[in-house]
């Protein structure tokens, strides 16, 4: 089952999924990528171009293109990098910038460090796949300035977004549904993955040290030790008030601990790491249900339960249960994977204009309201999923 989970990984990747971003979303006329597609498969073509989902297209290419060594995708992702570098990155004050306007102009230029990890993460990939010095370079600039406005060498950890000039900027949030707080598990978890990435590549003391220190941000301040989930919002002194798991990112930083120990190379911490990853892991495991999806999130406090099943929380199942199968046997946790890969196929995946629709709603309707391609749809989390179970 194993070898014939695998084929249908590369299929799904080169059939479905990078198609579709090749064929629907390059901008011929205004330079790079399209801002958005809807659900209803609507090109609009005058969208706001975000930084994240072209930091995502150029790691989704770069990984194809390493992995599967492809004219194509090369070309995919250098066209990504490009773009990245001359458009998204601010000459004047470092960074990226958040939005441009579908002509490629600046838009909203906050410095919000989860699109700066992104570019990192798609830089580093480049890189590692291709050996080009420019994108190398990008990313240890980018990773500077991470380390020089938005680490915080007293209480530790990162805030979330500043201004242009990397000031105190007022409205912190990624979106508009989180909490206004200074520090977060998401974004600790997007700098984690592409340090890891960057580290690979260029073995720096610096950065090995903040790896160091991000697994340890994981394990002692954002890690729930009594229900082993990960708590999403913290003040800045690391103080959480916000009563709500996130199944996706449990199962998807479960992994990514997993692997930024195994870059560090050391064995120690590997054996550290892996009971929490496993604890880590059970405990997301409450969000499945039996027809083998994850569900999206629940309020401990209140009990509410957000049951939508969307499609990147999907695809960071297929992949967490997958990781632990790998690196400890464990059969359960291969079934697991199975299962809502299962699940993707029958509810998920777009037989007829390719690539995954948004979600599968709770009461089992197929949401097409949402985009298939756009800020937050990007072709990284089910791209990934099939890479990273290619892979190694």
């Amino acid at each position: 089952m194993d070898e014939i989970l695998k084929q249908e990984m590369q299929k799904e990747l080169t059939t479905r999924i990078l198609p579709y971003w090749m064929e629907r979303m390059v901008d011929q006329e205004n330079g790079g990528f399209y801002g958005r597609i809807t659900g209803q498969e609507e090109l609009m073509p005058r969208a706001d171009k975000g930084a994240i989902l072209n930091a995502r297209i150029l790691w989704t290419y770069s990984a194809a293109y390493r992995l599967l060594g492809r004219e194509e995708y090369k070309e995919m992702a250098n066209r990504a990098k490009r773009y990245l570098i001359d458009h998204f990155y601010d000459s004047e004050f470092g960074g990226v910038y958040w939005s441009l306007n579908y002509r490629g102009e600046p838009l909203d230029t906050k410095k919000q460090i989860y699109a700066i990890g992104f570019a990192i993460y798609g830089l580093s990939e480049f890189h590692r796949a291709t050996g080009d010095p420019e994108a190398l370079m990008y990313a240890v600039r980018l990773f500077n300035d991470i380390e020089s406005h938005s680490f915080d060498g007293l209480k530790n950890g990162y805030c979330e977004a500043l201004t242009r000039e990397w000031n105190e900027i007022a409205d912190m949030r990624l979106s508009e549904k989180d909490a206004n707080e200074r520090k977060t598990m998401n974004t600790h978890l997007h700098i984690l993955e592409p340090y890891t990435n960057l580290y690979r590549v260029w073995k720096d003391a610096r950065l090995e040290r903040q790896l160091y220190n991000l697994i340890g941000l994981f394990t002692e301040k954002i890690l729930d030790k009594d229900t082993s989930h990960l708590q999403l919002f913290f003040d800045n002194d690391w103080q959480s008030k916000y009563p709500v798991v996130s199944y996706g990112h449990d199962i998807e930083a479960s992994w990514l601990l997993h692997e930024a120990a195994r870059v560090l190379g050391d064995a120690g911490l590997i054996a550290e790491i892996e009971p929490v990853v496993k604890k880590i892991a059970a405990a997301a495991s409450e969000g499945l249900t039996s027809d083998g999806g994850m569900i999206y999130e629940k309020n401990l406090t209140t009990g509410h339960i957000d049951g939508d099943y969307h499609w990147w929380v999907q695809a960071e199942t297929v992949v967490g249960y997958y990781n632990l199968f790998r690196y400890s046997g464990d059969r359960g946790a291969l079934q697991h994977s199975i299962d809502c890969w299962e699940f993707i196929k029958r509810h998920l995946t777009d037989d007829v204009h390719g690539e995954w629709f948004w979600s599968l709603r709770a009461d089992g309707s197929l949401n097409r309201d949402d985009d298939k391609a756009g800020f937050w749809k990007c072709p990284y989390h089910n791209g990934r999923m099939c890479i990273e179970l290619l892979g190694e």
